[in-house]
């Protein structure tokens, strides 16, 4: 039945004339010059003839369906390309605006350049806004082609549905009637071959039992022909349903469904390739613009012109040497008057009952200082290191040359010898000479009061500076950091040494170190050595402290907590808290950072030491556990004091000051 239907639906599936809209028409390759063109066009009609076949047949609407489900997936799969695409330009985009800003705010700080400098780099990030400025709208344009191809793939997915239940449901019907076309030509035929041997059997054979009773032959006929009859109506009427819905399949359903869905198919395409093309499109336009931000065409060589000036030439104008004269201009009306010449006045006292000896090219030295007129040395400590040598703490003018700080903490300074007195210092000291220890020193000088009488029958001379301490050993718990670096010269306490070194050779891997106590003996006995003398302590070695590095890492917490005034200073509590009050983080790092620099010298080293040294607990922080935050909670209170209320009332921001500062070591101190 099948086979009958071909002519139909082949005249069917074929173009039609447009002049009568009933003959197919087949074009014929054309002759030309050339055989390879008409071979071209042979093999191009022969394809299109095939592609028709193949969609007008059974398998058609089928293989569409595959191929719009295709299209729809690739169409998909670039709309979620173009969201993650935009949602990383916008993020890119949000970034640079917000770092163009902090920078625009720190760059008017006074602790910057100002000048011409200032200027053009407040003009350099005014070219990073524009362009994120365009990598916002670049953001925005890939963010509307996706919600576009995301609208037209739901338009398509309900289109394919729809067209598939259609179609498919047309070509079941038409599958439905053919098999129950068969199997009314099934039962047609069994029933004629029973007709058939009825009506030439025996008829002499007797009579056949039924279930009403026995069937002579002649009525077994008469049953017979009346079902024949019966099933060949059916047959006939199943064949003209089966026949009219091929027909209508072929000339109507198909068709359209196979029109439909190319439709949709190039429908998808079309738009996924327009979406293509809007993409490059709006990569070029990005990159052109940005370049336009950064190079205007418009502009001349100097910068002048319709358009901003370029990059380059933004730069280009930055004029250093200018910056530095005005920058030393603006101290012009702060320079101090000329100091008086300085010359050598003898007391009267001493021009009345000794004779000067020749003036000692000691004196000049700044560490001796000038004397007063009052007879008495004037005393100048050992000046404390600057932020540019905080990292040694060298000074050519004080007798205090330590070594430079290294991140492992470097070896301890070694002894320093010092000039021998000049005039009116004396030349004896009691006891046996004074032996520094590892950090060590120059000793105290002691001046006498001035507001003490002198005798009048005896002449006093002029106290000496570098005279030496009678007893060299004193404590180091309870002592201010000035007075142990006056004391001892060394801007990083020995004892803080000391105590560091142990846990970085042995406490790295030891778990909850800085927050397990050691045991109170241990702490008690290493306390006492080094209240006697500090210079006898190797902590190199663990059984100097008992093997107990937990009670080491107690000691020194102990130390910083019995500073008179603590490490970061009262005088800086409110600058810091505030700071730590500060949302931004890089605003609260460079906050915390100005107020750093401005500590005393030893309350720096001794910070920068001790900060350095937490950095490498927790770099370790898989075996110890002590991370920033931990550490943080053990130092917040003992580095910043917590003995009165409003103190323990900004324990919080205790925690976050320290935290900022390990959290941002190397950006506040230099590790070298």
């Amino acid at each position: 039945m099948a086979d009958s239907h071909t002519p139909e639906r082949v005249s069917a599936d074929l173009p039609l004339d447009s002049s009568n809209n009933q003959t197919p028409v087949v074009s014929e390759p054309t002759e030309t010059r050339h055989g390879h063109a008409d071979l071209s066009a042979s093999a191009f009609d022969g394809s299109v003839k095939v592609v028709h076949d193949v969609l007008h047949s059974d398998i058609g609407v089928n293989t569409l369906l595959n191929r719009l489900k295709q299209s729809i997936a690739s169409a998909r799969d670039f709309a979620s390309y173009l969201r993650k695409r935009s949602a990383l330009e916008e993020e890119h985009a949000q970034g640079l605006k917000k770092l163009c800003r902090v920078t625009h705010e720190s760059v008017r700080r006074p602790e910057h350049r100002q000048g011409s400098y200032a200027q053009q780099y407040d003009e350099i990030t005014r070219f990073q806004e524009r362009m994120a400025d365009n990598g916002i709208n670049f953001g925005l344009e890939l963010h509307r082609m996706h919600e576009e191809l995301h609208e037209l793939t739901n338009n398509l997915e309900r289109g394919r549905k729809q067209w598939k239940q259609t179609g498919l449901n047309a070509e079941k019907r038409v599958q439905d009637s053919e098999s129950l076309m068969d199997k009314a030509k099934g039962k047609y035929d069994s029933l004629a071959e029973d007709y058939d041997r009825a009506r030439t059997g025996d008829k002499q054979s007797g009579k056949i039992f039924g279930l009403k009773g026995p069937k002579s032959a002649a009525q077994l006929e008469e049953d017979l022909h009346r079902k024949v009859q019966a099933a060949d109506s059916d047959y006939g009427s199943k064949v003209q349903t089966a026949r009219t819905q091929r027909q209508e399949l072929l000339r109507t359903l198909r068709p359209q469904a196979v029109k439909a869905l190319e439709e949709l198919v190039s429908e998808c395409d079309s738009a996924l390739t327009l979406q293509l093309q809007r993409f490059a499109s709006s990569n070029e336009k990005l990159l052109l613009n940005n370049g336009m931000s950064i190079s205007p065409l418009n502009s001349d060589v100097n910068g002048h012109g319709p358009e901003p000036p370029s990059l380059r030439d933004a730069i280009r104008r930055i004029d250093n040497e200018k910056d530095m004269k005005e920058y030393i201009l603006s101290f012009a009306s702060k320079v101090p008057p000329k100091h008086a010449e300085i010359k050598f006045e003898r007391h009267p006292t001493l021009a009345n009952s000794q004779q000067a000896p020749p003036q000692s090219d000691r004196q000049s030295q700044p560490y001796l200082g000038q004397q007063n007129p009052s007879g008495f040395a004037s005393h100048n400590p050992p000046s404390g290191p600057t932020r540019a040598d905080a990292q040694g703490l060298n000074h050519g003018n004080s007798p205090v040359n330590q070594p430079a700080l290294d991140r492992d903490l470097g070896a301890p300074p070694q002894q320093h010898h010092y000039p021998p007195p000049a005039f009116g210092e004396s030349q004896q000291t009691t006891g046996p000479p004074f032996a520094a220890p590892p950090f060590a020193s120059a000793p105290y000088p002691q001046p006498q009061p001035t507001n003490q009488p002198q005798p009048t029958n005896q002449p006093q001379p002029t106290t000496p500076v570098t005279s030496t301490i009678t007893n060299p050993v004193d404590s180091v718990f309870g002592v201010s950091l000035e007075d142990l670096f006056v004391r001892d010269g060394s801007a990083v306490p020995m004892v803080v040494y000391q105590c560091l070194q142990a846990v970085d050779l042995f406490g790295l891997e030891v778990e909850g170190i800085y927050r397990l106590s050691g045991t109170t003996s241990h702490v008690s006995k290493i306390k006492a050595v080094f209240d006697s003398d500090s210079s006898q302590v190797d902590f190199r070695n663990p059984e100097n402290f008992f093997h107990d590095v937990n009670s080491v890492a107690g000691l020194v917490k102990q130390f910083f907590r019995e500073l008179p005034d603590p490490l970061l200073t009262s005088e800086h509590y409110a600058e810091l808290i505030n700071a730590s009050r500060i949302d931004d983080d890089i605003i609260r790092r460079d906050s915390l950072h100005a107020v750093i620099n401005s500590l005393p010298d030893p309350n720096y080293a001794t910070l920068r030491a001790l900060a350095l040294h937490l950095n490498r607990v927790q770099e370790h922080s898989q075996a110890n556990r002590m991370n920033v935050g931990n550490l943080a909670i053990c130092f917040g209170p003992t580095l910043m004091g917590s003995n009165t209320v409003p103190n323990i009332a900004d324990a919080g921001w205790q925690v976050r000051v320290i935290e900022t500062i390990l959290a941002n070591t190397y950006q506040i101190f230099d590790d070298d």
